[in-house]
């Protein structure tokens, strides 16, 4: 095959940020805030952890666009005048991320909510999202997952204890749980 439709698009996480969010504004400063707190959590747990052979440089990436999708909803208290749902955050910024050639990324954006939504959750529930599972799949999505949880945009001055995580998510079935501290034991948390 020809070398140049092999040729890989390169990744510049603060372009697209740049391209979707206003330098210096409330959002913005939220986003960044948020996203490098994330990231700087997920790299800790990866590099931690070398037995999982995680990807360093994708988690990085990955962890920075995120949210991506979050300024398209509507959520004011934390300066987001988007027309969507927050729920739908996540495959908004799939959509972004699809549109900028970066479809593994595009995955984290769908799948890191919480510790995923379930097919079965969305029907449920009826959410306004397509009927699909959306679950974190690889080892940089469970870790970039697992890291968000630690940090609200509510308050994101400070790190969750797993406690108040647990509180949270238990909101959403004791399943959820299940899945954080079997999180906590893969990425061996309780010795990080």
């Amino acid at each position: 095959m020809d070398k140049y439709f092999c040729e890989e698009i390169k990744m510049n996480y603060m372009q697209i940020i740049n391209k979707h969010y206003t330098f210096g504004t409330d959002l913005y400063n939220l986003y960044i805030s948020h996203v490098k707190k994330v990231t700087e959590k997920a790299l800790g747990v990866a590099k931690k952890n070398p037995q999982l052979n995680a990807d360093l440089k994708f988690i990085e990436e990955a962890a920075m666009l995120h949210d991506i999708g979050i300024f398209m909803c509507n959520a004011p208290t934390i300066f987001c005048v988007g027309k969507e749902p927050y729920i739908q955050h996540g495959i908004l910024g799939r959509h972004i991320l699809e549109i900028e050639g970066f479809s593994k990324h595009s995955l984290v954006c769908e799948r890191h909510t919480g510790t995923g939504i379930t097919k079965k959750e969305i029907i449920k529930r009826n959410l306004p999202l397509p009927q699909r599972d959306m679950i974190p799949i690889s080892i940089e999505e469970k870790i970039i997952s697992f890291a968000d949880l630690f940090f609200s945009k509510l308050h994101p001055e400070r790190e969750k204890s797993i406690d108040e995580i647990k509180k949270d998510i238990s909101k959403h079935g004791v399943e959820k749980i299940k899945v954080f501290e079997n999180w906590i034991k893969l990425f061996n948390y309780d010795r990080l």
